[in-house]
């Protein structure tokens, strides 16, 4: 089995412009690149995908113990010639400074993946020796195989960097890459890639692909990737087959406003029985006629005058809360059935109006890490008392009078740092900020699946 982690000294380093590259590169050789991100990121992954034709997934230690972690690895790569995990952050930043705490040097230790780590080579000779030395003996069951340096202008500065490293450290440099403007991935692409935007990308990434390759060795990394697979005691079979449904439909909300899904979520949907219908709550007129329907985290505000003016979408939807179809929002989706939005220009656009209240948004994170929500009643996930891990990143405040229906902890080193009440429920929908992981508690799926029946 081939896999590498991709891990970087720190955020801003580089590795999401030199993963997507490696990406690229072992795609133009025809190999099929399964892609993986440590950590809770939608972004990165909408990338990876673009980029191999093949769903990236998402390894999250908070909302996945190790079992399951291996379990996605095992099942989305079987067919796969090579496993690229990006990593999150720095290679040990995580969930406070446990170094096996939702970190990238966790991740490649219980997927045993080769770790390539990517420094910035920008005005350092050999005290890049130093940084490669730290990484390498803080833990040292991480198996660091190689370094890339980026950011490094010339061949002679990389190759004194190259030098220090290999001899101080003992580590492979595999090559380094120059700095590149046209390489940057601007927030206008968060999300979806829009029709128009298709062939530019193409384009960008594989001139990134090329440029790849003039400054590392790809063929060495191939190398490097093989390793030993590794078994998972985690198996869906049984809670799928106690738990299928027939005949039933999920109407699944998809398009450039809302697309902020984990694939496991949507697969296990489909594994255990229901039709997937996927709509646009952009340009569709109603949504679909079905059992279910599930409407995820994206950027609303960035399109409030499409979603206003698609009346007919927003009275179906709310038609179907009348009708106690079972309806869960995720974020955006939350934005998207509050009565109103107010975007970043402080224009006001009409929602769906199931909740009272209105989505504002703000010029800061209100919200960012993981948490986890304790049910103070009965909700189409969760009966009272139950706990659902998740992760919330939002600029935007929902102002509401209704009462909420979780109590929200976040939790650093093992201490209480936070809490706050979140979630509305009312009917059969359910909206929150929160963004979960089907796999992290399989009574979720149980619970929304038995108000479908009903």
């Amino acid at each position: 089995m081939k896999k590498v982690l991709i891990a970087g000294t720190s955020s801003g380093v580089g590795k999401t412009t030199i993963s997507l590259g490696i990406m690229q590169a072992l795609t133009k050789r025809n190999m099929k690149v399964q892609p993986y991100k440590v950590g809770p990121d939608y972004i990165d992954p909408s990338y990876h995908t673009f980029i191999t034709g093949r769903d990236s997934r998402n390894l999250d230690s908070y909302m996945l113990d190790d079992e399951k972690v291996k379990y996605i690895v095992n099942k989305s790569s079987s067919d796969a010639d090579i496993s690229v995990i990006e990593g999150v952050m720095g290679l040990y930043d995580g969930l406070g400074i446990d170094l096996d705490n939702c970190t990238s040097s966790h991740t490649s230790k219980v997927l045993k993946a080769p770790v390539i780590l990517v420094i910035n080579g920008k005005a350092m000779a050999a005290s890049s020796a130093a940084m490669v030395l730290g990484y390498k003996e803080l833990d040292k069951d991480v198996n660091i195989k190689g370094v890339i340096v980026n950011n490094v202008r010339t061949k002679g500065h990389y190759e004194i960097i190259k030098s220090a490293i290999e001899r101080y450290c003992g580590v492979e440099v595999l090559g380094y890459f120059p700095p590149n403007n046209e390489f940057s991935l601007e927030s206008r692409h968060l999300g979806l890639v829009p029709s128009v935007e298709i062939d530019s990308l193409k384009n960008k990434f594989n001139n990134l692909a090329d440029e790849i390759e003039k400054y590392i060795n790809i063929d060495r990394i191939i190398e490097i990737s093989e390793t030993e697979e590794v078994s998972s005691e985690f198996d869906l079979k049984e809670f799928i087959q106690n738990k299928k449904v027939e005949n039933k439909s999920i109407a699944v909300a998809y398009d450039k406003a809302f697309n902020f899904y984990y694939k496991e979520n949507i697969d296990l949907l489909e594994e255990l029985g229901l039709e997937v219908k996927y709509f646009s709550p952009l340009e569709d007129k109603r949504v679909p006629n079905s059992d279910y329907i599930y409407i995820g985290g994206g950027f609303p505000e960035i399109f409030g005058q499409e979603i206003e003016s698609n009346i007919t979408m927003r009275e179906s939807i709310l038609e179907a809360h009348k009708n106690n179809i079972p309806i869960y929002a995720e974020c955006g989706g939350l934005m998207y059935l509050g009565q109103k939005l107010t975007d970043q220009n402080n224009n006001d656009y009409s929602m769906v109006g199931i909740f009272r209240g209105s989505s504002n948004m703000t010029s800061s994170l209100k919200r960012f890490g993981y948490c986890y929500g304790e049910a103070k009643e009965d909700t189409i996930l969760s009966k009272k008392g139950e706990i659902i891990k998740g992760h919330e990143f939002h600029h935007s405040i929902f102002e509401t009078d209704e009462p909420c229906a979780y109590t929200m902890t976040k939790q650093r080193d093992k201490k209480v740092i936070d809490t706050w009440d979140g979630g509305y429920s009312k009917g059969n929908t359910l909206a929150t900020y929160l963004h979960t992981h089907f796999y992290n508690n399989l009574n979720c799926i149980e619970n929304f699946l038995e108000k479908g029946k009903k």
